[in-house]
């Protein structure tokens, strides 16, 4: 069974337009190994879930790829590796603040700000998932924040304190590849149940909203298939898929 070192090849970037599509470039002129790391000081055009953007001063802020061979997973599988690389943030995150939770299906939350998100492209080929390109952004040490995003936050924001990137990323790197080789052992139920004990919000009733309207309801499970089942109060059961339904949450900007 391979393994994954947590000391990969890193490649340094001043600036790119987004380190996951500098990640698919490098793909179509050469092989790259598993568990290639591209991270940049700057990203001019940030990519979020389904278009969105990402707001990151220079040099303040970790952004990043890595890239994996997950060829051992079946496709309908991936959200594992959704699961691996939100914990991996999660764990990094805990070293220095807490509390810090996943909210579904794969951003990061502390209390009920936004500290992290990131945006997965997989490669599939027949039933076996071939290529996971995984691009996240963590705000560290930006201080404010100018768009219209409603609740950001960073780490330095939280502590008071500054940190070193190249230091974050190490943290990151190791907990990253050790959830990936537990992963490679064949251990899913322990990254599901990992993820799952992780959940923002995930005890208790809360507000949703949905196409139809808003409603309460708790967490009941999340599928492999990366599917989340809501319980209302009357016992009936909503599963949904990602973008689908989202959580109902107070604005903070002025906070």
């Amino acid at each position: 069974m391979k393994e994954i070192s947590s000391s990969p090849r890193i490649i340094r970037l001043a600036e790119t337009e987004s380190t996951n599509n500098y990640m698919h470039g490098l793909l179509e002129k050469e092989a790259l190994p598993e568990g290639v790391v591209i991270v940049a000081d700057f990203q001019s055009h940030g990519k979020g879930q389904v278009g969105n953007s990402w707001e990151s001063e220079a040099g303040k802020n970790l952004m990043f790829s890595v890239l994996l061979h997950p060829d051992f997973l079946p496709a309908n599988q991936q959200f594992l590796i959704s699961q691996i690389s939100a914990l991996a943030v999660q764990q990094m995150l805990e070293t220095f603040a807490k509390p810090v939770f996943v909210k579904w299906p794969n951003d990061i939350y502390w209390n009920d700000k936004k500290i992290c998100g990131m945006l997965i492209e997989n490669d599939i080929a027949g039933t076996k998932l071939i290529n996971s390109i995984i691009g996240i952004g963590v705000n560290i040490n930006q201080k404010k924040f100018y768009s219209n995003a409603p609740n950001p936050v960073s780490l330095t924001q939280i502590t008071g304190n500054e940190y070193d990137l190249c230091e974050m990323l190490n943290i990151f790197l190791s907990c990253f590849f050790k959830l990936y080789n537990t992963l490679m052992q064949g251990a899913n139920e322990v990254i599901r149940n990992l993820y799952f004990a992780s959940l923002y919000r995930g005890k208790g009733y809360h507000l949703f909203n949905d196409a139809n309207n808003e409603f309460e309801a708790c967490i009941q499970n999340v599928e492999p298939s990366g599917h989340l089942t809501l319980a209302l109060r009357n016992g009936e059961k909503k599963r949904y898929a990602f973008k689908e339904v989202s959580f109902v949450m107070k604005s903070l900007k002025s906070s």
